[in-house]
């Protein structure tokens, strides 16, 4: 059973059309990658999932519950972590304020922190430490750890590894990983080709804000030309 379903999203900025008929399932414990060229619609997918830019029509269903037209902060509430591009971190906060934050959006006990900072352990030394002085891999690690405080059923996680040290990049990886083992569905938007092919369990192709094909892993990882005629890349 699909633990978040998205039916139909059709989403415009302005007369421009950023969604066609948006719809994808997710299972507990699996990791399904957006991949697309630059444009396609992938963020603004991930937007209309958490209420900050509103379809025009479709339907949002988490856990068997109707989200359709829940405002932004019920979103999280209901049980979806969203790790945004950029990160959207309160750089003047430390890191243990912009955890509290998380915290408080579902009113949670302290699990998910607890585990998140098993994930990331660095982050334990850091908690008086402003989060705007921190290096990309650690506030992406934060950002993350953020998330995971609401006990996400659902991760969503917009470009982690943008940026990234290579060091880091493997650290985020696991995290993500581990975050499926333990089964949170996991939708994870990528323009890095080699960062998903090790750690999705299936790919949907995005172009023009639509879904153009859907494959298990192993068909994209044992034929390139799918890569080469949906996102550009090379044999």
């Amino acid at each position: 059973m699909s633990v978040m379903t998205v039916e139909g999203f059709n989403a415009y900025y302005g007369s421009a059309q950023a969604l066609r008929d948006f719809s994808i399932e997710l299972q507990a414990g699996e990791i399904l990658c957006l991949l697309g060229r630059n444009g396609a619609g992938k963020t603004t997918a991930l937007k209309a999932i958490m209420g900050t830019v509103r379809p025009e029509s479709g339907r949002l269903v988490l856990n068997g519950v109707d989200l359709t037209g829940s405002r932004p902060e019920e979103i999280p509430r209901a049980g979806i972590g969203y790790v945004p591009q950029g990160r959207r971190l309160f750089s003047e906060l430390t890191v243990w304020e912009n955890l509290e934050i998380g915290l408080m959006t579902r009113g949670q006990g302290r699990e998910g922190l607890d585990y998140a900072l098993e994930l990331f352990p660095v982050l334990k030394d850091r908690m008086k430490q402003r989060s705007g002085t921190l290096s990309g891999g650690e506030q992406t690690m934060l950002s993350m750890a953020r998330a995971m405080c609401v006990n996400p059923t659902v991760m969503m996680l917009d470009e982690p590894t943008e940026g990234l040290m290579p060091s880091a990049i493997a650290g985020i990886r696991d995290a993500v990983t581990r975050l499926r083992d333990g089964g949170v569905a996991v939708l994870l938007v990528e323009q890095r080709v080699d960062a998903v092919l090790s750690v999705a369990d299936r790919v949907a192709f995005m172009d023009h804000g639509e879904i153009k094909a859907r494959f298990h892993i192993d068909e994209v990882r044992d034929n390139k030309e799918l890569l080469h005629r949906y996102v550009g890349v090379g044999h």
